[in-house]
């Protein structure tokens, strides 16, 4: 061991105690003294005051530097953890005994926060365009193309919830003054409403060959829409086909007859591509559908094969409302109107009656009806009242919508408590961060009554309110949204392979496949370990066939077992997440191996070098095509960028029997597959197989990575040193209910940083002549 004077030298963002001769303060044979003696051994060489790798040196560190410095010593336990040190090429102590190391530093750390919690604090979050729309649907019983509304929003670690990212600009504020306007008339029902356009584009491919489910049987291609009639009135619809408004029938003859129907119902039209029928208001759905005349008539079998198809149904516009008669009986309607006036004196009190059931629901706290936001509501509600009751209720809705609370999840500092103290969240703030992390939604009527009665926090009371949330339909949004950011599965929505069997029919199913497998983990109870090696998955015939499983036919997803020898076992083999892991034109093993390492490992992968040249561009003078693992050998052959290749492509060769798009293969390049490597711990690969086994002997890992994606998404926020503690918590508590996705969302619901926060400094003083800020909320209560 070098020995130095002492001196206190910099680390990364925190302080090492660098001390002058061997460890101090444990002996060598102790417990303790043996820990350091590893880190001693197998870590200085690399990390002292000499090179400084990484920025850390750990040259006669003391044991009381973790409590000195949790920040740094929390990445060092990580990197243990995971694997990731000691580098490939270096001496390496044996696996239990970094898992020893590891747990040795995280037991200090989690001794040391009990010491000095801190749950974190809450920002600023501003509602994103999910979320605005859920909202809409629960408050207001009204579905809503948000993205026509509204612009898209930022995303940080992986997530477009994350406070910090969530700004303001002058052009999404006009955007939501527009759509509280737009969204208010169609929620009450403005009579005076101009028509509008509404366009649908069929879903693409080989979906129009065939029939389609969800469209009436006897029929092939075509599209579905749920589509909301703001009013009763009669709307024109539009059917293009082959890319435009025309379909053409066999050899000159009569154009192909379409299917239509209304909720269901066969509506009769003359003429197949424009017709005008009366639409009662509300949500309706509607088809449009060939009649599957080429299955049932050779004939049409032979112009039916000659590109390009001009009679597939690619798109339907509806505008409207025409020749209104009425607001109609809508279901958004029905959740405003929760009161009539008789008379002229009933009025006021009815307006006041709706307009505070709006205001609770839509701030997430109870609006008295005679409390100044009430006050403020009402004086939008007179404004408007000149064009009737219903136009008054409808101005005022339009100011709920644009009102800072409804638009932000805001948690006022405690006045009471000292800054860096941390306190329990109110049971209202309980309640609305319970209800976005499941719901990405308001709380509901239950929710709110239980946080105004103080009871919500009570373990036992919050436990059933977490199970009762789990089961409503509500919950998908962990599916879409969590889990469809996590394992980066709304890449897909974009991705455009160079592969002639890709198309739109094929990316649906991909992405149906994951999101119902992990919409079965929460339902069924599973833990989430078998996430690595599920024995079932859901396939209709379009992605069996892509697969080559037989058995499997029509276009619905339904479960199939799959064998132990199955390549498609578990998150590693499902074509959507290969697919967002390959680059345009061939797979990627890097994207591969970082998505494996980061997503499933939670292990921390470095951004390449500045300059390094990373497109894996043929070499001009080879004498045939080189496979992707040739081209990027001769990449990994730069000493700047080898250190990282060495822990990744060795997963991606694993994983390179599946092609750019899923599919299985045996060669590349016309060069057999090679999927032989060994990870930077020494661990051989050959395949799959054995990179799913790999990771199940490493399932702590990956519960602590889906516990650390929950938690950072739960609060919206990016999770720092200090959080990790909590996370080790839910990994802990979760092993009694046998790691299952609901028990690592109970985990975090029961967290502190999730039901806690630390008051932060009081902001400077402001002159006299800088403008006054809205008032703090009293008593819970926004104040306008």
């Amino acid at each position: 061991m070098r020995r130095i004077a002492a001196t206190t030298m910099v680390a990364g963002a925190g302080l090492f105690l660098v001390a002058a001769g061997p460890v101090l303060g444990a002996s060598p044979s102790s417990p303790a003294g043996a820990q350091w003696n590893l880190l001693d051994r197998y870590c200085t060489e690399c990390h002292n005051s000499v090179d400084w790798s990484g920025g850390l040196s750990l040259d006669g560190v003391q044991p009381d530097a973790i409590t000195a410095d949790p920040q740094s010593w929390e990445k060092v336990a990580r990197k243990m953890r995971t694997g990731m040190m000691p580098p490939p090429g270096k001496p390496r102590p044996a696996r239990a005994q970094l898992q020893q190391l590891s747990h040795f530093l995280e037991t200090r750390l989690d001794d040391q926060w009990k010491q000095q919690p801190n749950p974190g604090a809450k920002s600023l979050h501003r509602l994103n365009r999910t979320e605005y729309a859920n909202v809409i649907r629960d408050l207001l019983s009204l579905d809503v193309e948000v993205t026509t509304l509204l612009p898209a929003d930022d995303a940080a670690e992986g997530f477009d919830n994350m406070a910090d990212v969530l700004g303001v600009s002058p052009t999404l504020i006009q955007s939501y003054v527009s759509a509280a306007m737009k969204i208010s008339r169609a929620a009450v029902g403005d009579p005076r409403m101009a028509p509008v356009l509404a366009k649908f584009s069929a879903p693409g491919g080989a979906s129009q060959r065939g029939h389609i489910e969800g469209l009436p049987l006897g029929t092939r291609g075509g599209i579905r829409v749920v589509h909301n009639f703001p009013l009763d009135a009669e709307y024109e619809f539009r059917v293009s086909a082959g890319g435009g408004f025309r379909f053409a029938g066999p050899a000159g003859g009569p154009p192909p007859r379409i299917d239509v129907t209304l909720n269901g119902q066969p509506v009769t039209v003359a003429d197949p591509r424009k017709f005008r029928i009366r639409v009662p208001a509300g949500p309706q759905t509607v088809t449009i559908a060939m009649v599957d005349q080429l299955r049932s008539d050779g004939v049409d079998d032979l112009y039916g094969l000659s590109p390009p198809r001009r009679d597939d149904v690619d798109g339907l516009t509806i505008q409207g409302p025409l020749d209104a008669t009425g607001p109609g009986d809508t279901p958004s309607r029905r959740a405003i109107f929760i009161c009539r006036p008789q008379n002229s004196s009933e009025e006021l009190p009815c307006a006041r009656k709706i307009l505070a059931h709006l205001a609770s629901a839509a701030f997430r706290v109870d609006i008295a009806g005679d409390s100044p936001v009430m006050q403020k509501m009402m004086e939008f509600y007179a404004a408007g009242r000149d064009g009737g009751f219903e136009a008054g209720i409808q101005q005022a809705l339009a100011r709920v919508l644009v009102d800072p609370r409804f638009l932000y999840r805001i948690e006022p500092d405690r006045p009471d408590v000292a800054p860096g103290v941390e306190y329990r969240i109110t049971d209202n703030e309980l309640a609305s961060r319970l209800s976005f992390f499941l719901w990405s939604s308001i709380p509901d009527a239950r929710l709110r009554q239980l946080a105004q009665r103080s009871q919500l926090h009570q373990p036992q009371v919050l436990d059933q309110e977490v199970r009762r949330m789990l089961a409503d339909p509500r919950a998908s949004a962990l599916t879409t949204n969590f889990a469809g950011q996590w394992l980066h599965l709304r890449e897909l929505d974009n991705a455009q392979p160079l592969d002639r069997g890709f198309d739109d029919s094929l990316r649906e199913a991909m992405a149906s496949e994951t999101r119902m497998l992990f919409a079965s983990f929460l339902h069924e109870n599973r833990s989430v370990v078998d996430l690595l090696d599920c024995d079932y998955t859901f396939l209709n015939e379009r992605l069996a066939r892509h697969y080559g499983i037989e058995g499997v036919r029509g276009t619905y997803m339904r479960r199939v077992s799959l064998p132990k020898d199955s390549p498609r076992r578990g998150l590693l083999g499902q074509a959507s997440i290969l697919t967002v892991t390959s680059a345009g034109n061939r797979t990627s093993p890097v994207m591969r191996g970082a998505w494996v390492m980061q997503t499933l490992l939670g292990a921390p992968v470095p951004q390449p070098p500045p300059g390094v040249e990373a497109d894996l561009k043929e070499v001009v003078d080879s004498p045939r095509p080189l496979s992707v693992r040739e081209r990027l050998e001769k990449h990994r052959s730069n000493p700047s960028c080898a250190a990282c290749h060495q822990i990744m492509d060795p997963i991606g060769y694993s994983m390179e029997n599946f092609d750019l798009i899923g599919r299985w293969r045996d060669t590349d390049g016309g060069m057999p597959i090679n999927t032989h490597d060994q990870m930077g711990d020494g661990t051989p690969l050959s395949g799959v197989g054995d990179l799913r086994r790999v990771l199940l002997s490493h399932s702590d890992d990956f519960v602590t990575s889906i516990s650390e994606r929950l938690l950072q998404y739960a609060l919206g926020r990016r999770l720092e040193y200090y959080d990790q503690p909590a996370v080790r918590r839910i990994v802990a508590d979760s092993r009694s209910e046998h790691q299952t996705l609901a028990s690592l969302v109970l985990g975090v619901v029961r967290s502190a940083p999730f039901q806690m926060r630390v008051q932060q400094p009081a902001a400077p003083a402001k002159s006299a002549d800088q403008p006054k800020t809205a008032a703090q909320p009293k008593n819970g209560e926004p104040q306008s």
